[in-house]
């Protein structure tokens, strides 16, 4: 800019420069917001999720305080049209309003609670007290708070993945590119390249595999946190004697499984249901098919003359089930009051695990990315030292 210009040029030339560092900070602002906007989404789905559940339940309680069935209740408000209830609660009030059972009407609409949730419910039908089963039904609603606080950890590693496609051509074009004119570079001047960058350049193609098997583990587990039941149960539909063996094999939710089996069958029992039925009907609220052949061989077991307390011996590795199953036989105030310590002391454990593994996979995501670059950034100035030292 010249000193004698007009002072219209300056101020048009100010205006440019003006213009053009706004459009610079909106073609990067503007993606970056919209995928913080669209990671916040994506976190929230499952929360709504669960909130909606969670405000029907109410609902359903609410209204046998004031003496009325959860069909009457679920479909007087469905009348009012309100639309914070989302589309599902309202046709699930229309097949209601159609003569369905609450039982019958959550088969058809299988997306408005979660299936173990509606297993219960369904259970409480067949008790013909929902109440008792709504303690329950809450306890299940509530891991979403433990799985909130590790999807925040689950969260950044996914935000920082989901841009690693360009990480993953940056990578690959090093390697082809980069590294080998490096490496030449370093040959020219007689300098025996390190073994890392060697292995880089002979590997280079499982190397690159590798980031992008990471990056599309990254993205499954999100996809199923973000589907919930429906992806699962498209899983289970095709997978479905592997995906309920992971689903058992993972610690924190055979501990939940083992707790909503505990106090299903506890409240059953209470309820007077016969045994061998109560054993098979606690089982499928886990809705998982290792739970639910266990609890076919204790009703075998019980059919052959066994009792409770040394059919259920199948239902827990551990043997504490059994224990403290005996111990509730002869305790005052129902098998749900006495089970109810040890099924908090399995929610307890439940949350420690999940945390614990959050916390581990996080850091050991980050300790490898940061590794294999810091180990590539040492390499690369330990030939250029190297390069230095020969030529002084």
């Amino acid at each position: 800019m010249s000193m004698n210009a007009n002072p219209p040029d300056v101020f048009i030339e100010f205006l440019k420069i003006l213009l053009l560092s706004a459009g610079w900070l909106l073609f990067w602002v503007g993606p970056a917001a919209g995928l913080l906007f669209g990671a916040y989404v994506c976190w929230s789905i499952p929360l709504r999720r669960r909130e909606r559940a969670r405000l029907t339940l109410d609902l359903i309680e609410n209204g046998l305080r004031d003496r009325r069935t959860a069909e009457e209740t679920l479909r007087s408000l469905s009348e009012c049209r309100d639309r914070t209830m989302g589309a599902r609660f309202h046709l699930l009030a229309a097949h209601i309003a159609r003569g369905c059972r609450l039982g019958e009407a959550l088969d058809r609409v299988p997306r408005l609670m979660p299936p173990s949730v509606a297993t219960m419910l369904k259970a409480g039908e067949r008790i013909g007290d929902l109440r008792k089963v709504l303690p329950a039904c809450r306890q299940l609603l509530q891991d979403a708070e433990s799985q909130t606080t590790g999807a925040m950890n689950y969260l950044m590693v996914f935000v920082a993945y989901f841009v690693t496609p360009a990480g993953a051509v940056m990578l690959g074009a090093t390697q082809l590119y980069i590294l080998p004119q490096f490496l030449a570079v370093a040959s020219g001047f007689e300098v025996t390249p390190p073994a890392e960058l060697t292995f880089l350049r002979d590997h280079k193609l499982a190397v690159l595999c590798f980031q992008i098997a990471l990056m599309l583990l990254v993205w499954f587990a999100a996809f199923l946190y973000v589907g919930g039941p429906r992806v699962t149960q498209w899983l289970q539909f095709w997978l479905a004697p592997l995906v309920n063996r992971v689903q058992y094999a993972v610690p924190w939710r055979r501990k939940r499984m083992q707790r909503d089996f505990s106090a299903m069958l506890a409240i059953l029992l209470d309820s007077g249901m016969p045994e061998a039925e109560a054993l098979t009907l606690a089982a499928d609220c886990t809705v998982n098919t290792v739970f639910q052949k266990r609890a076919a061989r204790a009703t075998a077991s019980l059919k052959q003359g066994l009792k409770l307390t040394e059919a259920v011996a199948v239902m827990d590795d551990s043997g504490e089930f059994r224990w403290r199953l005996t111990n509730a036989c002869h305790a005052q105030g129902g098998f749900f009051r006495a089970m109810a310590g040890w099924n908090r002391s399995l929610d307890a454990k439940a949350f420690q695990q999940e945390q614990a593994a959050a916390q581990v996979i996080t850091t050991a995501l980050v300790a490898i990315n940061g590794a294999i670059i810091g180990l590539f950034a040492v390499s690369v100035f330990r030939v250029l030292i190297a390069v230095v030292s020969d030529n002084l």
